[in-house]
């Protein structure tokens, strides 16, 4: 039995890797889907696995670090769909180098994706929650809603490279203890999943120069040195790369009434790696 029956999903950055999981988990399990890609292309691709299934979604396309994206993002839910239910604040990407190498945009912009962009997400839909708590409050009902951030496990433990991308993904986790906190009355669960190796573009191993990805007006260059990555696998005690299904399990689980009593917790979705 399908446990996300009549609900409404907003994922951020669900056109392609861990957020198009994310959205066909979600979808199967019988919630419709406000999809967004910074690539019409790929945000299409999404919605016609989705509906080849028998779902239901629609498109958000554009750049989340707009200003304006959130409020767009949960007015297309509750103008296509008539309500909200979960939040995934999932788009993102790393542009890596060590500190003295850093410059003060490459700093910005990960901050700018990771964690301003969550923060307008959540704050456009803060009054939509926070009235349809004390509504269903008023009438003697609990209903719950969900907010799945995502951080890293950069953010939990620091990795060398990523002073950056670390301090946003940190900065997420306070975004997800604070809200918990904020929102409980309202009965929205705010919890956050910290991935370690996933497989996606970013994380292929590489021989030689690494390929570029158009982000935006940005080209960044992704993916891990063969023996780096190789290093990283020796320590995680699974022995492998984690898939883009299994990071999606990581964030059902949020998702679901069974999680209705979990609440500002971050778990690690890592094969075991601290």
């Amino acid at each position: 039995m399908a446990k996300l029956n009549e609900q409404v999903a907003i994922i951020s950055g669900s056109g392609q890797g861990i957020g198009r999981a994310i959205a066909l988990k979600l979808a199967s399990e019988g919630a419709a889907i406000v999809v967004n890609d910074i690539d019409e292309t790929a945000a299409n691709d999404t919605i016609a696995e989705i509906k080849k299934a028998g779902g239901r979604a629609v498109a958000c396309v554009g750049d989340v670090t707009a200003v304006d994206f959130g409020e767009r993002f949960v007015q297309t839910a509750i103008s296509e769909f008539g309500r909200l239910d979960i939040i995934v604040n999932n788009a993102g990407y790393t542009w890596d180098s060590v500190i003295q190498k850093m410059s003060d945009e490459q700093f910005m912009a990960m901050i700018e994706v990771h964690t301003m962009t969550p923060f307008r997400i959540l704050r456009a839909a803060s009054e939509y929650f926070r009235e349809q708590g004390k509504k269903e409050a008023a009438e003697g009902r609990e209903v719950f809603r969900k907010v799945v951030n995502i951080s890293s496990v950069s953010g939990t433990r620091g990795n060398a490279g990523q002073v950056n991308y670390s301090a946003a993904k940190k900065a997420v986790i306070g975004i997800t203890e604070t809200l918990a906190k904020e929102w409980g009355r309202y009965k929205v669960n705010v919890n956050c999943v910290a991935y370690g190796m996933i497989s996606t573009r970013l994380t292929q191993g590489v021989e030689g120069e690494k390929p570029d990805v158009k982000i935006g007006d940005r080209s960044i260059k992704v993916g891990i040195p063969v023996k780096n990555l190789e290093a990283s696998m020796a320590v995680i005690p699974m022995g492998r790369a984690g898939t883009p299904e299994e990071a999606a399990g990581a964030v059902f689980m949020f998702c679901t009434d069974d999680s209705n009593y979990v609440t500002g917790q971050t778990i690690v979705c890592g094969g075991g790696r601290e």
